[in-house]
């Protein structure tokens, strides 16, 4: 193991801290001031003047203090050599299309893999100025305060959160069946537009559980540091270990996560609409 002490991970969290409000502050100065917004290519999957500038300023932060770890990066994709022990995965505004309307659900959210599993995740909402941290063995925190999961123990007591890929025009596994089911099922389910904050609420015990796909590493490795270090767990969607490449995955308290695997197993996926607009149903 190259890290032999939770405790040599505290000065990457530092690092990781201060790279994290440096793209919060970048972000608050862009906040209600876009000038620029564009597609990545798929429709839905934006793209703002804020997403580059915060980049540039974590990865100035990150660069500087550890030249030598590899970076994977949302806009600028691989950096540096990645075939070291470390990795940073960033995501310099997860939740674009809610920063984009002025709708205020968006954070910053920055990893550390250790020989490719998450060992630090901070996330920073600049909307409401909540911090959170994490480090394998040294716990979670909100603001710097400590922080835990949920005692809910039954899906009819739970409040759960999940999210729609930019794929989901295009396949069956789309995830609407599963909102729609879990719904019944539940106290309600929400859908955040921001995975790296739905992993921190789900961390602090604002929500209970939450399921999505079609996401990439940079959404979600931060948030899964946060869970599991606040008391929760996290898996793939069949109970086994989580990969976090994968795209998929089930955070929640705990007591909820076989009961949440187990009622995503029975739902069927949804039909596909059909490709051609003119098709769908008028409004």
């Amino acid at each position: 193991m190259v890290l032999d002490s939770p405790e040599r991970l505290k000065p990457y969290l530092d690092i990781a801290t201060e790279a994290a409000l440096a793209g919060g502050g970048v972000l608050d100065f862009w906040r209600g001031n876009l000038t620029q917004i564009d597609e990545k290519g798929r429709s839905g999957d934006l793209v703002t003047n804020a997403d580059r500038a915060a980049e540039a300023a974590v990865l100035e932060v990150l660069q500087r203090h550890c030249p030598q770890v590899g970076i994977l990066a949302e806009e600028s994709g691989a950096i540096g050599d990645h075939s070291g022990p470390f990795l940073w995965a960033i995501d310099p505004l997860d939740g674009t299309t809610n920063f984009a309307h002025q709708y205020p659900f968006s954070a910053v959210s920055i990893a550390l893999l250790v020989e490719g599993v998450p060992a630090i995740g901070v996330i920073y909402d600049p909307f409401h100025q909540e911090l959170f941290r994490a480090a394998k063995g040294l716990g979670a925190t909100r603001n710097r305060q400590p922080i835990q999961v949920s005692k809910a123990d039954r899906l009819a007591q739970s409040l759960l959160v999940t999210g729609f890929a930019y794929d989901r025009r295009e396949t069956p596994d789309n995830n609407y069946a599963e909102f729609c089911y879990l719904t019944h099922l539940t106290q309600g389910v929400r859908r955040g537009g921001s995975a790296a904050l739905d992993l921190a609420y789900v961390a602090c015990g604002r929500l209970d559980g939450y399921w999505e796909r079609g996401l990439s590493i940079w959404d979600i490795a931060a948030g899964v540091v946060l869970v599991e270090e606040a008391g929760g767990q996290v898996t793939a969607y069949d109970g086994s270990a989580v990969d976090v490449r994968s795209g998929r995955l089930v955070a929640t308290n705990g007591p909820l996560q076989e009961p949440l695997c187990r009622a995503l197993a029975q739902v069927p996926a949804i039909a596909l609409w059909s490709q051609d607009p003119s098709t769908w149903p008028s409004v």
